[in-house]
């Protein structure tokens, strides 16, 4: 299991880590109306940025950014998930000027969370992470980010994501 902290504390994650060449695990998680969803309402190209909370600089900026570069590729879609409140993800959204991005909330059964690994157990927030979904739904780039308030590797996220189908 990937180890992680935040804020310099070790944290205990809960599920099953996933790797590149994995099968895609299927969630169910909130959208911003209170719409449920899983991995199968998004085809193409995915990918998945895990972040503890929009309403935090590194994850503020790691959404945007995400989300600006995926406008330069051919098939690739951002779908932004946490544990936040949908109706905290859609006032983030209308803030941020950033209306048409995919927030998902995992607050309601941490589902996404235990079928990623990414749940911190001792803060019931999910750990900062990246995963890229090709349209067959295999996992083509796995990252758990080993520091919570760092930045995830965008370079390395982004050029899989260009070279996934």
């Amino acid at each position: 299991m990937a180890e992680v902290t935040f804020k310099g504390n070790p944290v205990t994650l809960i599920g099953e880590e996933v790797k590149a060449g994995d099968q895609a695990p299927d969630f169910t998680a909130l959208d911003n109306s209170l719409a449920e969803k899983t991995l199968n309402d998004y085809k193409g190209v995915r990918i998945i940025s895990v972040v503890p909370s929009l309403d935090t600089g590194v994850c503020d900026a790691q959404t945007r950014r995400f989300n600006e570069e995926a406008t330069k590729l051919d098939n690739v879609s951002v779908i932004t998930i946490s544990c936040d409140l949908p109706f905290a993800q859609k006032r983030w959204c209308g803030d941020s000027g950033l209306e048409n991005a995919v927030t998902l909330s995992d607050h309601r059964d941490l589902s996404f969370g235990q079928a990623y690994g990414v749940v911190m157990k001792e803060l019931r927030l999910l750990a900062r992470a990246v995963f890229v979904v090709d349209s067959n739904n295999k996992v083509a780039y796995a990252e758990y980010v080993s520091e919570g308030t760092n930045h995830p590797d965008y370079e390395s996220a982004l050029k899989a994501a260009k070279g996934a189908e």
